[in-house]
């Protein structure tokens, strides 16, 4: 059983009466000449979904002769532009190129490599990681162990592995032993036995952790995640919480990603994008109301805030409030 799919609420589904050829006549309309449709190209593109727009790009390409992608990053501007290829890439393919861009430089994008692999189920994972080495023609476990260090490398390398019990059996003695273990690392002589945490948030079912919170909170009168704020710190921590949020609600944990991507002065994009092009399919609809209770202000009025032109509107029509 994965617990992570159980939120179903899309914001954008398969259009009924669907006929890409004729999409993708429309759209070589919108961008031929010297300026661009914009308005059109979100009305079609932001109201299909992904698999529909891939073969809108299909029959763009036999129609036409020309690769759909690349005459939308000769036309469009840059965000809007990095929002649309993002939708017009098969999404497996897509986190494909998130990890391998978290990675480059020096400059890491650790809020990519934890938002992917720690709030993955392990089919998910290893789909990743296959095509990661297809595509990249490397080893994303590699990669990982490259660029990343400490406590933070140890987690995202066990999550990669993707071998967390995916059964559906609880055992309370477990859960009960296994909050022991953990109150005993955290008492650790010489700091936090941060191994013991990653055995247990790497490798039990989700539903076994389910009941070791609840069994953390009744023995300690303590929320596990406040302890992981006091015992760990940056990545790792993150890391963790990542975990323990995503496995409690998938909604609450994407609603705060969102609010992180647009907190402050600035915006990242690149974050803004990833969440509501891939959970536009998923559960938009719950994140959208965990957002509203969260923050006290809807997403759609979030981005009004952030965002704007063409990139505003496209944002807005994938979570369905254009």
């Amino acid at each position: 059983m994965n617990i992570l799919n159980q939120w179903h609420s899309p914001t954008v589904v398969p259009v009924q009466l669907f006929n890409a050829t004729e999409d993708a006549q429309v759209l070589r309309k919108a961008i031929k000449g010297f300026g661009t449709d914009d308005k059109t190209i979100i009305k079609i593109l932001a109201r299909r979904n992904n698999r529909q727009r891939l073969q809108i790009a299909n029959a763009y390409k036999t129609l036409f002769g020309k690769d759909l992608l690349k005459d939308f990053k000769g036309k469009l501007s840059a965000d809007f532009a990095n929002l649309v290829i993002a939708m017009m890439t098969p999404t497996n393919d897509y986190y494909v190129k998130q990890l391998e861009e978290a990675m480059e430089g020096t400059e890491i994008d650790e809020d990519a490599l934890i938002e992917i692999l720690c709030t993955k189920s392990n089919e998910e994972i290893r789909f990743i990681k296959q095509n990661y080495e297809k595509l990249c023609d490397k080893s994303l476990q590699s990669d990982l162990k490259r660029a990343t260090f400490g406590t933070f490398k140890r987690i995202l390398v066990s999550q990669c592995n993707a071998c967390r019990d995916n059964s559906t059996i609880i055992n309370p003695k477990e859960a009960f032993d296994d909050v022991q273990a953990l109150l005993k690392a955290g008492e650790h002589l010489l700091g936090t036995d941060e191994s013991i945490f990653i055995t247990i948030m790497c490798q039990r079912n989700y539903l076994q952790l389910k009941l070791v919170f609840e069994e953390y909170h009744r023995i300690t009168s303590s929320d596990i995640e406040k302890d992981i704020k006091s015992k760990f710190s940056g990545n790792s921590k993150a890391a963790l919480l990542a975990i323990v949020r995503s496995i409690r609600s998938q909604p609450t944990f994407y609603a705060k990603m969102l609010n992180r991507s647009m907190k402050g002065l600035g915006t990242n994009n690149r974050q803004l994008i990833r969440i509501v092009v891939t959970r536009s399919e998923i559960d938009m609809g719950f994140i959208k109301k965990e957002y509203q209770a969260r923050y006290r202000i809807s997403l759609a009025d979030a981005i009004k805030g952030d965002c704007s032109g063409s990139y505003k509107k496209c944002l807005l029509a994938l979570i369905d409030e254009l």
